[in-house]
């Protein structure tokens, strides 16, 4: 499986980190992406990596993120979309969008068109990590996407992460039929960084306490990812679906499978990114 060139978002820590080791052991050229420059250095440098900081809080730093990706490289084997956080408190960002929601689906879904071409001439597999706060707390309203209403920390998270896997629906309906394989998963519940810095009380209960050493390490993680980048579509996993970690939900969240909410949802992400002139916007 050596030889690749993977992008993977969100590599500064956690399991985009802990898989970007491993992946760097197979042999497969790296394009790191993470917000802050040096962790993302202390990471990439030791592996040979490339790496570029952006803060997904600014869509202009997703754009630039895909044109140091496109100076680089005409070929990507897998787009590891990992980026994603979650947040205490209700901000909105330069781009005029909810934080979480930008963060962890609009910055993903930016950064998928505009690598779009590359990602069909390669014929390159999607892999984008969820959670299952989307069944847990996801409800998407798409008269209120900002959470404007009555702004929840899980409420937001979970809804963020139902997006992940609606963005794989979606993808997977408008061009799987041009060679792009797309999969969401849930990696596991993970000791690391991730909750420890939210601000929420019971994400820092969970993730700074003792009870952290009930969770899944950040190479357990990697672990399941890997499983998805070095899987074969259509045999390791189904393109298109979502996975907790390595099966489907026996009680996936009903909106998942809405094909209108799946539709509708992808045509808001492109007008909110910029893109309602997109090729993206085609089924």
């Amino acid at each position: 499986m050596s030889g690749r060139t993977i992008l993977i978002t969100g590599a500064s820590d956690g399991i985009g980190a802990a898989a970007a080791k491993k992946l760097a052991a197979e042999g497969d050229r790296l394009l790191l992406a993470g917000r802050r420059a040096d962790k993302l250095d202390a990471v990439a440098k030791p592996l040979g990596a490339e790496s570029f900081a952006a803060d997904f809080e600014r869509l202009d730093d997703v754009r630039a993120l895909a044109a140091w990706v496109l100076e680089r490289t005409g070929r990507i084997g897998v787009f590891v979309n990992n980026a994603g956080g979650v947040f205490a408190e209700r901000v909105v960002t330069v781009d005029g969008n909810e934080r979480t929601m930008q963060v962890n689906h609009y910055a993903g879904f930016l950064l998928t068109h505009l690598l779009l071409d590359v990602l069909r001439d390669s014929g390159a597999t999607v892999v984008t990590t969820s959670s299952v706060g989307a069944r847990a707390f996801g409800k998407l309203d798409l008269n209120d996407l900002d959470n404007a209403r009555a702004y929840k920390t899980m409420k937001a998270y979970g809804d963020s992460k139902l997006a992940n896997i609606l963005f794989t629906k979606g993808l997977h309906a408008r061009h799987h039929g041009d060679g792009i394989n797309a999969v969401a998963l849930h990696p596991g519940n993970i000791a690391s960084n991730f909750g420890k810095e939210t601000g929420n009380r019971w994400m820092k209960l969970i993730y700074a306490s003792p009870a952290a050493r009930l969770l899944s390490t950040p190479e357990d993680g990697a672990g399941n990812l890997l499983w998805a980048i070095d899987g074969t579509p259509g045999r390791t996993w189904t393109s298109g679906e979502y996975y907790e970690p390595r099966k489907p939900p026996r009680k996936p969240n009903p909106q998942q499978n809405d094909t209108a909410l799946i539709d509708a949802f992808w045509a808001e992400s492109a007008r909110r990114t910029g893109l309602s002139a997109s090729p993206l916007d085609a089924s």
